[in-house]
Protein backbone atom coordinates (compact mmCIF):
# COMPACT_ATOMS: atom_id res chain seq x y z
CA UNK A 1 0.00 0.00 0.00
CA UNK A 2 2.25 2.65 -1.29
CA UNK A 3 -0.27 4.84 -2.28
CA UNK A 4 -2.24 6.87 -0.22
CA UNK A 5 -6.26 5.44 0.45
CA UNK A 6 -8.72 8.16 1.49
CA UNK A 7 -11.56 7.31 3.79
CA UNK A 8 -14.71 9.68 4.97
CA UNK A 9 -15.39 10.32 8.69
CA UNK A 10 -18.86 9.89 9.76
CA UNK A 11 -21.22 11.53 11.65
CA UNK A 12 -20.37 9.60 15.05
CA UNK A 13 -16.14 10.62 13.80
CA UNK A 14 -15.76 6.92 12.97
CA UNK A 15 -13.25 6.27 10.18
CA UNK A 16 -13.08 2.13 8.92
CA UNK A 17 -9.24 1.15 8.58
CA UNK A 18 -8.93 0.20 4.51
CA UNK A 19 -9.02 -3.42 3.52
CA UNK A 20 -5.19 -3.33 1.95
CA UNK A 21 -4.18 -1.94 5.11
CA UNK A 22 -5.84 -3.98 7.74
CA UNK A 23 -4.07 -6.95 5.36
CA UNK A 24 -0.64 -5.75 5.50
CA UNK A 25 -0.59 -4.88 8.85
CA UNK A 26 -2.69 -8.02 10.19
CA UNK A 27 -5.67 -6.09 11.76
CA UNK A 28 -8.37 -8.22 13.07
CA UNK A 29 -11.82 -7.98 14.27
CA UNK A 30 -11.73 -6.62 18.08
CA UNK A 31 -7.82 -5.61 17.47
CA UNK A 32 -6.91 -1.82 19.34
CA UNK A 33 -5.27 0.72 17.76
CA UNK A 34 -2.64 3.49 18.89
CA UNK A 35 -3.89 6.68 18.01
CA UNK A 36 -0.77 9.25 18.18
CA UNK A 37 -0.44 12.95 16.85
CA UNK A 38 2.58 14.08 14.79
CA UNK A 39 3.40 16.96 12.62
CA UNK A 40 -0.25 17.13 12.14
CA UNK A 41 -0.43 14.04 11.24
CA UNK A 42 -2.96 10.94 12.73
CA UNK A 43 -0.69 7.83 13.28
CA UNK A 44 -2.83 4.24 14.13
CA UNK A 45 -0.56 1.82 15.43
CA UNK A 46 -1.65 -1.79 15.85
CA UNK A 47 -1.43 -2.25 19.60
CA UNK A 48 -0.48 -5.97 21.33
CA UNK A 49 -0.50 -6.70 25.05
CA UNK A 50 2.23 -9.30 24.03
CA UNK A 51 5.72 -6.84 24.56
CA UNK A 52 7.63 -9.50 24.60
CA UNK A 53 6.74 -11.12 21.32
CA UNK A 54 6.53 -7.82 19.86
CA UNK A 55 10.19 -7.02 20.78
CA UNK A 56 11.48 -10.64 20.05
CA UNK A 57 14.54 -10.29 18.00
CA UNK A 58 14.06 -6.75 17.62
CA UNK A 59 17.94 -5.27 16.91
CA UNK A 60 19.26 -8.83 16.99
CA UNK A 61 22.84 -7.39 15.11
CA UNK A 62 24.01 -6.20 17.91
CA UNK A 63 24.50 -9.89 19.29
CA UNK A 64 25.15 -10.89 16.30
CA UNK A 65 28.76 -11.58 16.73
CA UNK A 66 28.89 -12.07 20.73
CA UNK A 67 28.62 -14.97 23.00
CA UNK A 68 25.73 -14.20 24.85
CA UNK A 69 26.46 -16.93 27.55
CA UNK A 70 29.95 -15.11 28.38
CA UNK A 71 28.46 -11.76 28.10
CA UNK A 72 25.49 -12.76 30.46
CA UNK A 73 27.93 -14.81 32.83
CA UNK A 74 30.63 -10.99 33.05
CA UNK A 75 27.86 -9.22 33.93
CA UNK A 76 26.62 -11.88 36.74
CA UNK A 77 29.92 -11.71 38.03
CA UNK A 78 30.53 -7.78 37.77
CA UNK A 79 27.19 -7.39 39.56
CA UNK A 80 28.42 -10.10 42.64
CA UNK A 81 31.22 -8.66 43.12
CA UNK A 82 30.39 -4.79 42.71
CA UNK A 83 27.99 -6.22 46.02
CA UNK A 84 30.49 -8.02 48.00
CA UNK A 85 32.96 -4.42 47.60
Amino acid sequence: MSQAISVKVSSRFQIAVPQAARRRLNIKRGDRLLVDIQDNMIMLIPSTTDYAAKLAGLHREIWQNLNTHEYLQEERNAWTSSSNG
